[in-house]
């Protein structure tokens, strides 16, 4: 009886823990790509300030 109690306790900590993983794996890759895509039309806008001169 035991045993069964603590297999199912493991079952749903696993199962929580990987969606809150993989949660945190979206938002991170999301965030990731915003933040590339800022660095590069910042970059743009520095490459054209400095040919304009």
């Amino acid at each position: 009886m035991v045993r069964i109690f603590l297999i199912t306790v493991l079952i749903v900590f696993s199962i929580s823990g990987c969606s809150s993983t993989w949660k945190g794996a979206k938002e991170d890759t999301g965030d990731a790509y915003k933040w590339s895509k800022e660095k590069v039309h910042d970059g743009a806008g520095y490459v054209e300030e400095k040919t304009e001169e």
